[in-house]
């Protein structure tokens, strides 16, 4: 009993003041004594609807057993119990998210406003559980929670045009997403590089722009280097894409984690892969041929056509009215992100049918153009009760009134926005792409080379702009980190390019500021974090990592 009692002693004195859990939250206070997780324990819960219930309780059994091999079962009464409870009057101070954790000799109690609250608070617990499972029984510390978070979009943007992710991946990265309370997936579905969505009413998007050929020479080929050293110079298919049945099944599971699937179809640019199955709807109305960079079933290549829609006809309208119909019949998440970005105007302003648009509009310029295209589809949206989300490039012209804006091109875009009063989810690409190198590129595999977006800038950042005055800043209502895939050809480098970045972001987005200590963080990630990582095979940055493992 002394010895134990010393053991427990010593992992107290160890923790940070935050103890194991990442992100930190807004208090925690260690107690007396310990809880021993064996096969005696039972779960029960309070106030919560039969589908909730059991979604969460067998959620929590099996994740119990999958990291400790010690199954406890769904039971009233048990001598130790890990009690779910939704309050029946509202807990204001904890709002959607929050929740509040106890643990004490004989009960581990968790009580919230509603299911995203719970599940977060099983979240913290787990890492507890995750991070003391080195001894027989498990030994809990006592202690209390209280914790919400600080900002009610946390999400990651996960480019699956460029590279191709399947199911078990894509769930994967969800499971890590809600393992550090991130609640928001949003999925880039469609590029020039590929189409990845099953539309039923245009087959060919999939058919043929889920698919391209790469050739000796193309970007692709190139810095691939595990294709290329297969096909030893010749050509290959790549490509993808997902079923709407897996579509459904991916939002369902995403949404068990408290986790919004934002869909991304981009418009009116980086729409070459649609373009290529549908070229009546580029200005050229066909499809150019080259031999000599990417391609899409051999017949397209992208940097000598068009790869933005025309937006003089009214069938591009219909067609993308076609689009939209089915993707918000798939995604249940009141955002639709259109793009809107990087838009080659030149073809525009070649196109007869373009510049009659501009005419019969009177409108001044391109730009204005790209707003009028942006608004239709926002008014369509609209009135299927959706809200758009574009890049900051869709301020060009003048953004919709109602859409929300994410800045990615630096913060101007955002602060720009936020005094519009629009929303604003701040995602520039210096600090938050994982795609750039995290140290010194000398030492790292191939990655974009703009900025070197390291842990400490990630965890660092500052989501709200100096520029902004107390009111405006309402209007920044969270943020993104961002994940292109023209170099993250495997799962072995996308968990590199991940961690420990994200959970570095997801604590700059769900903690207080004055909680945030960069030096306490990297000591709660070597307190479990990595060593978890390492024992389920997931790969990660290793200069953080106090053991040397690579």
């Amino acid at each position: 009993m002394q010895k134990q009692l010393f053991l427990v002693l010593a992992f107290l004195v160890s923790l940070s003041h935050y103890g194991q859990i990442i992100p930190a939250p807004v208090s925690l206070e260690f107690n007396k004594g310990n809880f021993e997780l064996d096969a005696t324990v039972g779960v029960t819960f309070k106030g919560l609807k039969k589908q909730e219930s059991t979604k969460l309780t067998n959620y929590l059994i099996d994740k119990i057993e999958a990291e400790t091999s010690v199954r406890i079962a769904l039971k009233k009464k048990a001598s130790k119990n890990i009690i779910l409870q939704i309050l029946q009057k509202a807990n204001k101070k904890l709002g959607e998210e929050g929740y509040l954790l106890t643990i004490s000799e004989t009960e581990i109690h968790i009580t919230a406003n509603g299911y995203a609250g719970l599940f977060y608070g099983t979240q913290s617990l787990l890492q507890y559980v995750i991070h003391n499972n080195t001894q027989t029984p498990i030994q809990l510390p006592a202690l209390t929670i209280s914790d919400k978070p600080n900002v009610k979009w946390r999400g990651m943007v996960m480019d699956v045009s460029r590279h191709f992710y399947n199911t078990k991946t894509i769930k994967e990265l969800l499971d890590l997403m809600a393992f550090y309370k991130l609640n928001v997936f949003h999925w880039h579905l469609a590029d020039n590089e590929g189409w990845r969505l099953e539309i039923k009413k245009y087959p060919k998007l999939t058919s043929v722009g889920g698919w391209r050929t790469e050739i000796p020479g193309s970007i692709f080929y190139k810095q691939d280097s595990t294709y290329a050293k297969k096909l030893d110079g010749k050509p290959y298919q790549y490509g993808g894409f997902y079923s709407q049945k897996q579509v459904k099944e991916i939002v369902a599971y995403a949404q068990d984690r408290n986790i919004t699937v934002v869909p991304e179809i981009d418009v009116p640019g980086h729409s070459g892969a649609a373009l290529t199955a549908y070229p009546e709807f580029s200005c050229e109305k066909h499809v150019q041929e080259s031999p000599n960079s990417t391609l899409w079933n051999g017949v397209v290549n992208p940097a000598n056509i068009n790869l933005n829609y025309c937006a003089g006809q009214e069938t591009t309208f219909e067609f993308l009215e076609d689009v939209f119909t089915e993707v918000m019949e798939l995604f249940p998440s009141k955002y639709i992100h259109v793009g809107g970005d990087e838009v080659d105007k030149s073809y525009w302003k070649k196109c007869a049918d373009c510049q009659q648009r501009l005419a019969d509009n009177h409108l001044k310029d391109e730009n204005e153009l790209q707003s009028y295209f942006i608004k239709r589809i926002a008014k369509f949206l609209e009135k299927n009760d959706r809200k758009l989300i574009g890049w900051d490039e869709i301020l060009e012209g003048g953004a919709p009134i109602n859409a929300t804006v994410m800045s990615w091109r630096g913060e101007k875009g955002g602060i720009e926005a936020a005094k519009l009063k629009q929303d604003v989810i701040m995602t520039p690409n210096n600090p938050l792409y994982f795609n750039r190198y995290q140290e010194d590129p000398k030492n790292e595999p191939l990655a974009v080379a703009y900025s070197i977006n390291t842990l400490e800038k990630v965890y660092e950042y500052n989501l709200i702009p100096k520029e902004l005055n107390k009111e405006e800043a309402q209007y920044i209502i969270g943020g993104q980190f961002a994940i292109w895939t023209e170099f993250i050809s495997s799962v072995e480098y996308l968990e590199y390019t991940l961690l420990p970045r994200m959970p570095a972001f997801a604590e700059n987005m769900w903690s207080v500021p004055k909680n945030k200590n960069y030096i306490d963080f990297k000591k709660r990630l070597n307190q479990g974090h990595y060593d978890y990582w390492k024992a389920n095979g997931i790969r990660f940055h290793p200069k953080y990592y106090k053991k040397s493992v690579y």
